[in-house]
């Protein structure tokens, strides 16, 4: 008998820290997840600082007789934690897992919609974009790749409208988000606002608040926005297909 294929788990990887407004953030993010998909199991592993780890949630998964689970990094670039950390805690997995790592989230254009909206939400209106310089403020990295991803989309995003984007990062990269607001003021925007691209509070979003103290808009982080919610599942979605499996005979 033919019976529906079996919907990979899918196992969020957020990094984990030592302040719990991440761990808060991720959770609401998850939920968001499940109400937009409620066919889909949905699970959340910390790399560090909390719980459950991954590798927990993977035994957890194997003893419960789980076989197909898509593990999809809850981060913005392809960076040292997609390439290395990541990678190595899925080779420990219990051995009767079939685990497909999926896409980071970004970019997407999806992404470039939530900074929007929480510009908007921070009090800038669409009738703003002309006259406002924006500092797309990520959290920085030292793979070039990741950097030249940020620079990327602060292009991109200003062939949207905006008097300019420039990129700023809060460690291990240059500008600073102080510096690229000064830039943008040089410039002549009559306004400057900062959009932290970074998916949860923390030390380095509060590095990135610090540095915008000059600007007239800071926005809120990424956060659970119905943009990334929907990212994630499109992500999930492109993964699961080679790990549908067929049950019964």
């Amino acid at each position: 008998m033919y019976k529906k294929p079996v919907r990979p788990v899918l196992l969020v990887i957020a990094h984990g820290s030592r302040d719990p407004r991440h761990a808060a953030a991720v959770h609401a993010l998850v939920r968001r997840v499940r109400s937009m998909r409620p066919g889909v199991r949905v699970e959340t592993g910390f790399l560090d600082f909390n719980i459950p780890s991954v590798q927990g949630v993977l035994e957890s998964l194997a003893a419960e007789g789980v076989r197909d689970v898509v593990a999809l990094p809850l981060l913005l670039t392809r960076a040292f934690h997609a390439k290395a950390d990541i990678p190595a805690v899925l080779r420990d997995a219990p051995p009767q897992l079939r685990i497909r790592q999926a896409e980071v989230l970004g970019p997407s254009p999806l992404l470039l919609s939530a900074l929007e909206r929480r510009l908007y939400e921070a009090g800038l209106t669409p009738a703003d974009k002309s006259s406002t310089g924006v500092v797309l403020a990520s959290a920085g990295s030292t793979d070039p790749e990741a950097i030249a991803v940020i620079a990327a989309i602060a292009r991109e995003w200003r062939r949207t409208g905006w008097c300019a984007v420039r990129p700023a990062f809060a460690s291990a990269a240059l500008p600073r988000t102080e510096d690229a607001v000064r830039e943008l003021r040089f410039l002549g925007c009559s306004r400057v606002a900062v959009a932290p691209y970074v998916l949860a509070p923390g030390f380095l979003p509060d590095r990135i608040a610090r540095g915008a103290a000059e600007a007239d808009v800071l926005a809120d982080v990424l956060g659970p926005s119905p943009e990334v919610a929907r990212v994630l599942l499109e992500r999930y979605d492109e993964a699961r297909v080679p790990a549908l499996a067929v049950v019964g005979a």
